[in-house]
This record gives structure tokens, sequence and C-alpha cells, in this order.
């Protein structure tokens, strides 16, 4: 089923003229104005449609494939200035938060994610953007809360559930690994073959291989999400140096390298946070 239609694909612009930039906007240029500055302008349309089979689950993903080139253009507006050019200054937050986290900048994003919530009170729930960079500043229990109320407001929303699970597994003060087992949110039954097999993984009742094996008769983002949360999954159970074979592998598919979804740029942030990359 959809998922965030409410709030994210929103943020879409949709029917007007975006820049399309000539490379990923979190790779290779050295900020976001340096991809300001190669970019070029087109006639493009922004679709708010499901994807194929092997793109990831409409909602999330659909916005971040599709608006990866708004955010680009739209990161260094300030919310008056949006507001001048007729665009929603909470989407421009939310725009330029997204931006500044896939550069590295994990507080800065949260500072504008924070700024969301105040100039748009009723999205606080909406703002997984905002969980997964409390989780990279370590603020899990912040994180968790974030993902918990998403999960509220979206109760088929498996990666909520598993990041909720996430920040509480690295949570000095909560109980470890087998606590965040223990108090994995349920949800319903997701559409992606790869998340259910991820689910099944993080609640004990599958394994690695089953989540891998998804990629086999999937495509590029099965390849990609599998390594990905197998490597999340080792982490949280302290392995360590799994889970970063785990993460360049995820980096090193044809999706990780080149799809330009937010959760390739969370890799990459997650490697260089980690220091392994």
């Amino acid at each position: 089923g959809t998922r965030r239609c409410d709030m994210a694909l929103a943020f879409a612009v949709v029917a007007r003229p975006v820049f399309r930039p000539q490379r990923r906007f979190w790779r290779g240029a050295s900020s976001v104005r340096r991809c300001l500055e190669v970019a070029s302008v087109v006639p493009a349309s922004i679709s708010t449609s499901s994807s194929t089979k092997s793109s990831p689950a409409p909602g999330r993903r659909a916005h971040l494939l599709a608006g990866v080139a708004s955010l680009c253009a739209t990161a260094l507006l300030a919310p008056d200035q949006a507001m001048a050019l007729g665009q929603d200054p909470a989407a421009t937050l939310t725009r330029r938060g997204m931006a500044k986290f896939t550069q590295g900048d994990v507080d800065g994003s949260i500072s504008d994610f924070d700024l969301v919530i105040v100039a748009a009170p009723t999205r606080a729930p909406y703002l997984w953007q905002r969980g997964l960079s409390l989780f990279y500043a370590e603020r899990y229990q912040e994180g968790s809360a974030q993902f918990r109320k998403d999960v509220a407001v979206n109760p088929n929303d498996t990666e909520e559930a598993v990041w909720a699970f996430l920040c509480e597994a690295r949570d000095p003060t909560g109980g470890g690994f087998e606590t965040a087992r223990a108090n994995l949110l349920k949800v319903g039954r997701d559409g992606r073959p790869y998340m259910r097999a991820a689910y099944d993984l993080f609640a004990g009742v599958g394994g690695e291989d089953s989540l891998r094996a998804t990629a086999d008769g999937g495509g590029a983002a099965e390849d990609f999400y599998s390594w990905l949360y197998v490597s999340l999954y080792r982490e949280a159970k302290g392995d360590d140096e799994g889970a970063k074979t785990a993460m360049v592998a995820a980096m090193k598919t044809p999706y990780g390298n080149s799809s330009g979804d937010y959760m390739a740029a969370l890799a990459e942030v997650h490697l260089k946070r980690r220091g392994w990359g």
C-alpha cells in the first residue's frame, strides 16, 4: 500500500522545472552549493505513483528517488525565501535537513527537522528522516520515540519498526539487543519481500540467508537493501566486522552506488561515522 502520501509525497515538486544534478549530490561534490553550480534546469514531472517491482516501496522511496533533484534545488533556501517563492517552508526545511544529512552534517539536519516541527507540529510523527539523524547522533531514546510515533500513524511501517529496534539495541541505558527484540513493534504485512525477511530477522524468526535470498529473485534494490539490513542486524548484535563487510557490500551494489536513494546516502554516512570507509 501507499506510504506517507500525507507528508512525504506532498514535498515532491510536481509538473514544474526542477534541477537535475549531473552527479549524486551527496557524493563527489564538496557541498550542496557545488551541486547547484553543476545543475541544469529541465522540464520534468515528478510522479507520485508506485514504482516497479525492483524499486523500494511507494511513499518514502517514491519521494526519495523522484525528489533528489528537488532536494538539491531547494537545499539552500531559507524558509522565508521558500515562502516568497510560493513553497511550503516546512517542506523546504525537510529538504534542507535531508541534504545536510547526505553531506554528513547530522547535527545540522536535526536542527532543520526540529524547525519543521516548530513550523508544522502536525508533521512531527511523520519525520522518519529525523529519526535516522537521531540514530547517528547517538540520541537513541529520542530516535526510538520518533520511530514509534511514526509507526503509530503508519501501522504497516516495517522499516520504522526496525529502526526503533536499532535505536533501542544501541541505547546504553536500555536492555540491549534482546530487550529491543522483545519490544519490537508489531506491524502489518509489508509488500516488499526483502523487508518482510528483514523484519523476520530482527524478530528472531528468520535468518540472514533468508534475507539475502530475496535478492536472488528480485532486482537491484533487493540486493542493496538485503545487505544494508544484514549489516545493521550484525552491528546491533555486536558483530562490527561482519557489519562492516555487509555495509561495504551494500555500497558496492549498483543500487547503492548510483540509485540516488536517500538510504544509499545513509549507507555512506554509516560507513563514515563508523570509520569504515
